[in-house]
């Protein structure tokens, strides 16, 4: 693929050194919001219509599965995840429902009830913690640990369920027990595995390396037979989420998990709409993601978590400027007619892409072609003395007028 952009007016360096490795299959999503994501701290724990609306919105963009909750954890969270199957079923969605579950059968039988009730196949995604850290205060053994792995995977596989077998706090975990948790795991029928960075520790060489690892090992079980997927699960306490989750979905994950606006337990989740986006651009996903910023509002409006203005792609800044060069590139393109242009000439993110558009503000950083250009976007004409009114009016301002404030003075 050339380095260059529309007709040679971008220069790519991300083209121009050694390609990041594309996957060789495409990769699938499983959205955490409904579970992992309502751990957070700060957020709400939606009603049924909202999760109902946000599981539609994660339909809408493509997003293959997502984790609809834990019914182990009692009778609220076991009729909201019926009604979440059910709705997959009466509203013929393509996404496909999981649950999480301890390695207890207290937890894996209300996954199998609801499945039964709604008719249809729920994954259970079973998790068990696998760091010697987390031996440590647990007192637990590597024995302990395979019995309930064994039990639990081989009571699931037996209500008919698929499992996914998830080790927690996998990217600080020893290679020797994890290859005897999951060599028990998938003879046990695990049709996947799921490694996490449960306290956000990695760095995208280790998430590398151990999914490089975990292939070699479920090729090694699994030779001429069925293959074993395996997931990614990142958070963000690093800050190293999204690189992460590029760097395991290039070196081999078949699915990767993420939550809406990063929600989720102390720092966070790996942003599923960042996930998304970030894909598009590398040229990894060819999907229509228009709605990406009505799914994150959805989100943001069901668990009572605002969106930071200055938020990648969503938040209300992102493709908003007031500052007179900036504006002043962009305005010359729109002049041009050039849509494409003025989606890229300042910004490394087309809005158009994602169902938004860029937009010119007027502050105290602003230029006269800012004023002009919004006095002939809302039918004013542009005599100097109503542009100047304008203008100084901007200059001795703190922050950016608000269209209130911009039409009292153009009509003053």
């Amino acid at each position: 693929m050339d380095a260059a952009g529309k007709d040679g007016l971008i220069y790519d360096w991300n083209l121009a050194g050694p390609p990041t490795a594309r996957p060789s299959c495409p990769v699938q999503f499983d959205d955490e919001t409904l579970r992992d994501g309502l751990q957070s701290p700060s957020v709400t724990d939606p009603e049924i219509p909202a999760k109902i609306e946000l599981l539609h919105l994660m339909d809408a963009l493509g997003i293959h599965t997502a984790d609809i909750g834990l019914p182990g954890a009692g009778p609220r969270a076991k009729a909201h995840v019926e009604a979440l199957a059910r709705e997959i079923v009466s509203s013929k969605l393509k996404i496909r429902a999981n649950c999480a579950a301890r390695t207890l059968m207290a937890d894996i039988d209300p996954i199998a009830d609801v499945s039964q009730k709604a008719g249809i196949g729920i994954e259970a995604c079973l998790f068990i913690g696998s760091s010697p850290i987390r031996q440590y205060a647990e007192d637990w053994t590597v024995e302990r640990m395979l019995e309930h792995t064994t039990t639990a995977i081989r009571h699931a596989v037996k209500l008919g369920l698929k499992v996914m077998y998830v080790t927690e706090d996998t990217t600080r975990a020893h290679p020797d027990t994890l290859k005897r948790l999951y060599t028990a795991a998938i003879r046990e029928g695990a049709s996947r595995i799921c490694l996490c960075d449960t306290v956000g520790h990695a760095t995208p060489q280790g998430v590398s390396a151990l999914i490089g690892w975990a292939k070699g090992l479920v090729a090694e079980l699994k030779a001429g037979s069925e293959e074993v997927g395996i997931d990614w699960h990142g958070h963000r306490d690093r800050g190293l989420d999204l690189p992460n989750t590029i760097a395991a979905i290039s070196a081999g994950a078949s699915r990767v998990h993420g939550a809406a606006i990063g929600i989720g337990e102390r720092a966070g989740n790996t942003p599923m709409e960042l996930i998304l986006v970030n894909l598009k651009l590398l040229g990894w996903l060819d999907q229509d993601l228009t709605r990406l910023p009505e799914y994150c509002q959805a989100a943001s409006r069901a668990c009572g978590v605002p969106i930071p203005s200055n938020y990648p792609v969503v938040g209300s800044d992102a493709f908003e400027t007031g500052t007179g060069v900036h504006a002043a590139a962009v305005i010359k393109a729109l002049r041009k007619g050039d849509t494409w242009l003025a989606d890229r000439v300042y910004s490394g993110v087309p809005a158009g892409e994602f169902g938004l558009s860029q937009k010119v503000r007027v502050g105290p950083m602003s230029g006269k072609s800012n004023v002009l250009f919004w006095l002939e976007r809302n039918g004013f004409d542009t005599a100097p003395e109503r542009v100047e009114r304008v203008f100084q009016a901007a200059k001795a301002s703190s922050r950016l007028l608000t269209e209130e404030e911009l039409r009292s003075l153009a009509t003053g």
